[in-house]
């Protein structure tokens, strides 16, 4: 199983799409949030100068498309693991044609596409967590027990569990990886009894890391060759007292990123990119 961890948070890739001037009044949302769009699309394109700048990763930038509201948060088009990419079926009908230009995008890339065609499956990848050595799926408004049994054909390599989403969006509204062997998790209750049913369905143990603010604990954790562990996290002028727990993790190099605009349209920071660890010669 270690070699399994060995190489969490490796990436060489990212995809990412830019924002159609139509997410700021027909994005589904669960709150009815005004978003300011050019500030939503200045903070998406600093999001991407950082995986491309600052990180260096290959940013593979998919063009916005206006019948496709929600374009941008790419995390729920596609989960890609080792040189798989399991294509969903997004649980909104309104964005199932999401899905088109990921394929394409990730066929690119080489990578082995598996699609999500049974009608009766539903999967956001915003409901999958994957540690580096399993797969918690939620079971959520957008993800039902037929994705999340897909997903486990998809990834046979991977024990996969399933926890029910009580609130909130998605899986990650509330909890991501920090690093390997580390969950951050928000401090509400339903995400700390979220917490409890991974445990208790684990052979493995993880440390936690407990943050106030529930969307605060959704957070892009990379092991990068020049740059060691990488934690992409909420600024403290959105979450103070979420961004203070994450000073703890002395280990990584901080890069706190504002999601302020997008969150008003239940998006996260993992929402924004799919990335990818592209061997060589692959």
């Amino acid at each position: 199983m270690a070699g399994l961890m060995a190489g969490f948070g490796n990436f060489t890739h990212a995809v990412v799409r830019a924002i159609p001037e139509s997410l700021a009044k027909e994005a589904l949302r669960m709150n009815k949030f005004d978003v300011d769009l050019s500030k939503a699309q200045r903070e998406h394109e600093l999001y991407v100068e950082v995986l491309k700048n600052k990180l260096g990763l290959e940013v593979v930038e998919l063009p916005a498309d206006e019948s496709l509201p929600d374009c941008v948060f790419v995390e729920d088009a596609a989960v890609v693991c080792g040189d798989t990419a399991l294509i969903t079926r997004p649980g909104a009908e309104s964005r199932r044609k999401e899905t088109e230009a990921m394929k394409k995008a990730l066929s690119d890339l080489n990578l082995n596409i598996v699609e999500m065609t049974d009608e009766s499956a539903s999967l956001d990848g915003g409901d999958v967590l994957f540690t580096g050595r399993e797969f918690f799926v939620g079971l959520s408004k957008r993800t039902n027990q037929r994705g999340a049994e897909i997903l486990a054909d998809a990834f046979k390599d991977y024990a996969v569990s399933t926890v029910p989403v009580l609130e909130g969006l998605h899986l990650k509204s509330f909890c991501s990886m920090g690093g390997p062997g580390l969950i951050v998790i928000g401090s509400s209750e339903h995400a700390q009894k979220a917490l409890k049913i991974m445990q208790q369905m684990s052979d493995h143990r993880y440390d936690k890391l407990t943050v106030p603010d529930d969307i605060a604990a959704n957070c892009v954790y990379m092991n990068l060759p020049s740059k060691g562990h990488v934690l992409l996290h909420c600024t403290p002028e959105e979450f103070p007292e979420s961004a203070k727990v994450f000073e703890k993790l002395k280990d990584h190099m901080l890069i706190p990123v504002s999601n302020m605009e997008k969150v008003k349209v239940d998006g996260a920071l993992t929402c924004c990119s799919v990335l990818i660890n592209k061997k060589t010669n692959v």
